[in-house]
């Protein structure tokens, strides 16, 4: 039985530590954090990779995209964190479990990190991080992860943090910046049965 608390994300959920990183909720009446997830949503090889379903385009609608991932997560939808410096708390980034479905004990998991904090190995650190926080505090069973087809910067991170390749998926992603047309990607999982990585180096 899948415990209570996956369906909320109060306050006084701990917010995830370890590997040099905080996870923080994201701040749907914070001008700085609305900023930095338009910022990160506009980055070129972001764009590349992903099409969101809702297009940001500017302030206010990555004002309102953060307030219906607040709504989600309070309703247990979802969880979307906030990816920071554990030291100083600069924003690197975000990582978020969405499609949570409790019956199954199963959900998605994806990330994007800041240009200047690429190359640190913060995705995967990130990625380790909110996983061990699924499966013990959410009591999740199994999180996927697709990516597009050529990602291999995300199949990398993916592989390191245990996610299994499990195949292709047709026509499972729109192509860079089209609604109109679709690619394929690459489907990874992981369970809560499976050997946890070794941890990274923090740097």
């Amino acid at each position: 039985m899948v415990r209570t608390r996956m369906h909320t994300l109060a306050p006084s959920v701990t917010e995830p530590r370890g590997h040099g990183l905080h996870l923080r909720a994201w701040d749907a009446g914070s001008d700085a954090d609305a900023q930095t997830w338009l910022r990160g949503h506009l980055d070129p090889d972001f764009r590349r990779w992903n099409t969101p379903v809702r297009p940001l385009t500017d302030l206010e609608s990555a004002r309102q995209a953060l307030r219906a991932r607040a709504r989600d997560a309070g309703e247990g939808r979802s969880a979307s964190f906030r990816i920071t410096d554990g030291a100083d708390g600069t924003t690197l980034g975000h990582i978020g479990i969405g499609e949570i479905v409790p019956s199954l004990r199963q959900a998605h998991v994806g990330y994007w990190v800041l240009p200047e904090a690429r190359g640190r190995g913060v995705a995967t650190r990130a990625l380790l991080l909110v996983s061990r926080w699924a499966f013990t505090e959410l009591g999740l069973h199994r999180l996927e992860l697709g990516h597009a087809l050529g990602h291999g910067a995300s199949c990398r991170v993916a592989e390191r943090c245990g996610y299994v390749y499990e195949g292709t998926i047709r026509g499972a992603m729109f192509e860079a910046d089209r609604r109109d047309a679709f690619r394929d990607a690459h489907l990874h999982a992981r369970l809560a049965t499976d050997a946890e990585p070794a941890a990274p180096d923090v740097r």
